[in-house]
């Protein structure tokens, strides 16, 4: 069901796109008649999901990258803007995490995590914006973690990079709102997927990780999407700096 019409046609980046909730999230906005492009490192999974993607809508495309280097930030957003005629939606997904103890933590750990989940995030933004504002329209969405709002054992320097990402969201919702640029975030808490299933065979972490969510059972990739989905539309146009937290009540206790 299309619950977003105004998304049709639509020039959409999903960084991170190949596999789990970027994935989850290309399809979402292909399934409402937007045109998308989707960025990864794994050239494979691009392509099966551009396929899959182009059920939906035939203008969609892969390229692959690492947005931990800006010079490859400017070649995937000028890509994406050449392929679409412009670019109307980006969505900052691409993220990773090295579960460690923070005493074990190198300082390439630490420089890979806050490369492509901070650093990407906000040159992946600043090249979307000089294409958004002589439109004075545009939407950033980033894919934070409810990790921005709490701690988790063994993730001191994912914890970083989320809480800088939910900071940079209002930093440049506040920077932008003149020029019509809405930038918000949404924060998941734990989804099953390719990424977390690994972890979830560790009966004792799951059980801990369900505990603390008061809805019950983790989150499915499309609760992630269907909020990407309206920070994306007109529904959301007054909603700037924003974090909308997916997380089934864990932050609120």
């Amino acid at each position: 069901m299309k619950y977003f019409p105004d998304l049709e046609g639509k020039a959409v980046l999903v960084t991170g796109g190949g596999k789990g909730i970027g994935r989850d999230i290309a399809l979402a906005f292909a399934e409402h008649g937007a045109n998308v492009v989707i960025v990864g490192r794994n050239e494979k999974d691009l392509a099966e999901t551009t396929q899959a993607l182009k059920q939906h809508q035939t203008q969609c495309s892969y390229i692959t990258g690492d947005l931990s280097a800006v010079d490859e930030v400017h070649r995937v957003v000028d890509y994406a803007a050449a392929e679409l005629g412009t670019l109307d939606i980006l969505i900052n997904n691409a993220g990773i995490n090295i579960a460690k103890p923070a005493l074990e933590v190198t300082e390439e750990d630490w420089d890979r995590i806050q490369d492509i989940n901070l650093k990407g995030a906000f040159f992946c933004s600043q090249a979307a914006a000089k294409i958004m504002l002589p439109k004075k329209e545009g939407k950033i969405v980033n894919i934070a973690s409810q990790m921005a709002f709490v701690g988790y054992f063994n993730r001191a320097a994912y914890c970083a990079s989320k809480g800088g990402m939910v900071q940079m969201t209002k930093a440049l919702a506040v920077e932008w709102a003149q020029h019509k640029i809405n930038v918000n975030a949404v924060a998941p808490t734990f989804i099953e997927t390719e990424m977390t299933g690994k972890m979830f065979r560790d009966e004792a972490f799951k059980e801990d990780v369900l505990r603390r969510i008061p809805l019950g059972g983790l989150a499915e990739p499309s609760d992630i999407s269907n909020a990407a989905l309206y920070l994306s539309s007109n529904v959301s146009k007054f909603v700037t700096g924003e974090t909308i937290k997916v997380d089934g009540g864990w932050t609120a206790i």
